[in-house]
């Protein structure tokens, strides 16, 4: 097959892709379906053999890629830097530090062992839900900053930390971000994961209220596409207009994802006032 099908997984998320072998890891439609990842947020091809060599150089044709494979795993001694923020990645996010000002642009995901039940990857697009708010919403959040934190996160994941481990995400600093993010092409994403604490300059209540209800409003079915992994998959998602999180799991099933992440090429910015 030297042309490409794409058929929407989700009205307003996610494209599953038929391709053949030689177009794809030849970088034929690279152009195409990078464009297609900005507008659908996620692509799958299914029924992909791939070793690490071929992931990486089919990861490359959308973009500059970061050194070195990076293992997805909770098993620290697969990887244990990836290991112990893993619980974190359970809950919505974008890849990247909290205080990030270029986020990675996204990358592949290939599995290698999955898990019996659950372990399946969500995604959210962003962009839409932003856009599913009301104008007043809208009007409202455009100019708003939150606050994004180590240990908002950290407890998240594990709501009974140990006072060292408090103290430790309490040493990074909290960064002050957009809540929304205007970006080149003039689209909006509401920049909403787990790491945020509080808005800025409003009443702790008030803002708990206002971040709980835009949550609400975020975990609606239309956003979301769930995938439930199959071996010889590869999955290509957009981290600059989506969040994800992977669903419980059994911890000792040996659960691993091979992935390669993209550099990111455009800055946070908030919209223009």
């Amino acid at each position: 097959m030297d042309d490409f099908v794409a058929r929407d997984l989700m009205p307003r998320i996610g494209s599953a892709i038929a391709i053949g072998r030689a177009a794809l890891l030849g970088g034929t439609h690279a152009p195409a379906l990078r464009a297609l990842l900005i507008a659908r947020g996620v692509l799958v091809i299914r029924d992909c053999p791939l070793d690490e060599a071929e992931q990486h150089r089919i990861t490359a044709s959308f973009g500059a890629v970061r050194e070195g494979l990076q293992q997805v795993t909770i098993d620290p001694e697969v990887s244990a830097e990836y290991a112990a923020y893993f619980a974190n990645t359970l809950f919505w996010h974008m890849d990247g530090y909290h205080d990030q000002t270029v986020p990675c642009f996204g990358g592949s995901f290939r599995p290698v062992r999955l898990a019996p039940r659950g372990g399946e990857t969500e995604f959210l697009n962003t962009y839409a839900a932003y856009a599913a708010l009301g104008a007043d919403d809208r009007a409202l959040v455009d100019g708003l900053y939150v606050f994004h934190s180590a240990l908002t996160s950290g407890l998240a994941g594990d709501p009974q930390a140990s006072d060292a481990q408090i103290a430790a995400w309490r040493r990074r600093p909290p960064a002050r971000q957009p809540l929304v993010w205007q970006h080149a092409d003039g689209r909006k994403s509401l920049m909403l994961g787990v790491a945020v604490s509080h808005v800025e300059g409003l009443h702790p209540a008030d803002s708990y209220d206002l971040l709980a209800r835009l949550r609400a409003h975020l975990n609606r079915d239309e956003f979301i596409y769930r995938h439930r992994w199959r071996m010889d998959d590869l999955v290509i998602w957009n981290n600059t207009g989506t969040m994800h999180r992977a669903r419980p799991f059994d911890p000792g099933c040996g659960r691993l994802l091979h992935r390669f992440t993209l550099e990111g090429t455009e800055a946070i910015r908030a919209p223009a006032g």
